[in-house]
């Protein structure tokens, strides 16, 4: 068994630090492979019992074992130190494969991680995946956000992804459970479901569109139409929202993608004074709301 040739790291070294061997390990580099710290016995690996990620699609399995036999594991695991071996940290995939292929030893990267790095790891890991549907990345980042404590800003330089994705991504869970299942299921975009956020009756709405097959383009074009109606059916009401400037709206996004709920501001015209509107769809987005609040105080 080859001695370790890198120097564990300690915690505390943050999240752009903690996620470089994992996408390392996962992607490659320019580089080419990253060197194992040791091969293990593959009996001496397990995976981690709190890993989110429950379903691994069999044939991307068997697909993965076949190149296994034929080049071996090109990318070493990430793995932490247990009493009687290694924890899977990232590269689950990869293990599983590995049996399936029948290998005696694998390599691996060992580092020292906490039970919360370990966790946070596994919901990034999951984020980065291709065959993710759009509810299952906004729920990633909500968690990441309202467990872990991080910013869009900070998620989108450690994921490479723009502020604006990851804003408009955790909206998308605000749409009622009708519109998530249509998303879940491939029925809907995600341009399809921001098209429907601001419609009077999105479920209606999204029935169409999914009847109809419409486009994006066509579905912000129907959502439109239906605004100018309430507008034209509700004159009063539309009038006081025609008041609200793109910076209130815009506060509004960036406020409700922050809280995961939806927020309205509410200000009066010539005046300094207003009221903000959070609307929570549960008992635990209430609590979640409650203890913002408390901790903020």
């Amino acid at each position: 068994m080859a001695e370790s040739n890198s120097k564990q790291r300690g915690l505390g070294r943050g999240l752009s630090a903690l996620m470089a061997d994992v996408s390392d390990s996962t992607t490659g580099n320019d580089s080419g492979p990253r060197r194992p710290d040791l091969l293990v016995p593959i009996e001496k690996v397990t995976p981690n019992p709190d890993q989110p990620r429950r379903s691994f699609d069999e044939a991307a399995l068997d697909d993965l074992a076949s190149s296994i036999r034929e080049k071996g594991i090109i990318q070493p695991l990430i793995v932490r130190p247990k009493s009687d071996g290694y924890e899977i940290v990232a590269g689950e995939r990869r293990w599983r494969a590995a049996q399936m292929a029948q290998l005696h030893e694998i390599p691996v990267l060992v580092r020292e991680c906490s039970d919360t790095e370990v966790l946070e790891i596994a919901i990034i890991e999951n984020i980065q995946r291709t065959d993710l549907n759009p509810v299952e990345e906004a729920a990633g980042y909500k968690q990441l956000m309202e467990k872990f404590g991080h910013t869009q800003e900070k998620l989108a330089e450690v994921l490479g992804k723009s502020r604006s994705h990851i804003a408009n991504s955790v909206r998308l869970l605000q749409l009622p459970p009708e519109i998530l299942a249509y998303l879940r299921e491939g029925k809907l975009s995600s341009g399809h479901a921001r098209a429907l956020i601001t419609a009077e009756d999105p479920v209606k709405l999204a029935q169409k569109v999914v009847g109809n097959e419409l486009s994006v383009r066509e579905t912000e074009k129907l959502a439109k139409a239906e605004a100018t109606n309430i507008f034209k059916e509700s004159k009063a009401a539309s009038t006081a929202k025609s008041t609200k400037d793109a910076d209130t709206k815009a506060l509004e996004a960036d406020l409700s993608a922050n809280l995961g709920m939806k927020v309205l501001i509410s200000h009066k015209p010539g005046q300094d004074s207003g009221t903000i509107t959070v609307s929570y769809n549960d008992l635990e987005q209430l609590d979640t709301l409650c203890r913002l609040m408390s901790s903020s105080s």
